[in-house]
């Protein structure tokens, strides 16, 4: 039997997992700036320069140093 809240769910985006790199850390939480230019403050203890994954507003983990390239099709 089909559950219709769990199919609700289901249609529901979740929060994306974002990359970035750490500019600022005071106390808790810090600001992190995506690729892009945007910044987020979020929560989570991380080093300055750091590159690190983003969801929900907190850290989740650190992320690789890699070289970003962009791709124009």
């Amino acid at each position: 039997m089909a559950n219709p809240y769990r199919d609700l769910l289901a249609l529901i985006p979740r929060a994306p997992l974002l990359v970035g790199e750490v500019v600022s850390v005071s106390g808790a939480s810090a600001v992190v700036e995506l690729p892009d230019g945007g910044r987020l403050t979020v929560r989570g203890e991380a080093t300055v320069g750091a590159p690190v994954f983003v969801r929900d507003g907190a850290i989740e983990a650190p992320a690789p140093s890699l070289t970003a390239i962009d791709i124009e099709v």
